[in-house]
């Protein structure tokens, strides 16, 4: 049985995002969606909520579950007995960065061999980022098209009631 772990911030979930949980689902039999509480960054949402709004997201999929986490990601793939992360990559920036963490992941896994597999975004989600919805909603614009169905109301709602215009500190 072949298990993968897709780290993240989701923050928020975004059509790109679930584009590659689709994706990484039909690759392996079970994918842990990761919903990473990352001291380093300010994060808008709660871990609670990006959890409860990919999990509505991914109701129904084979094998796929959606969990938080604190720590180390390759803690957590210890903890699950996995030994892949599943990333995506939009530009070479992308690439530079996850190059550069999968490399870091596998030096300090040494119990768990950690390998990084990459993959490459539909052309239609290659521009999302979370940051950008972010930006885009604390302006007054429409997001709506970058958010899935089933959560985007709830989220750009929630962007509506967090977000002023000119305040872009998160």
């Amino acid at each position: 049985m072949s298990k993968a772990v897709y780290p993240g911030t989701f923050d928020p979930p975004h059509k790109g995002h679930l584009d590659l949980i689709q994706r990484g689902s039909r690759m392996f039999d079970e994918l842990i969606v990761a919903v990473a509480v990352n001291r380093q960054k300010s994060a808008l949402f709660t871990p609670e909520e990006r959890v409860e709004w990919l999990r509505a997201c991914t109701e129904g999929m084979p094998g796929v579950q959606v969990q938080a986490f604190d720590g180390l990601v390759v803690e957590l793939l210890q903890k699950e007995t996995c030994r892949i992360l599943l990333r995506g990559i939009r530009t070479f920036a992308d690439f530079e960065a996850e190059y550069t963490m999968a490399l870091t992941n596998r030096s300090i896994s040494a119990d768990v061999e950690a390998e990084t597999v990459f993959v490459l975004p539909s052309l239609e989600f290659s521009h999302l980022s979370s940051r950008h919805i972010k930006e885009i909603a604390a302006f007054g614009g429409d997001v709506r098209d970058s958010l899935p169905e089933p959560i985007a109301g709830g989220v750009v709602e929630e962007l509506n009631q967090r977000l002023r215009p000119g305040s872009l500190e998160n």
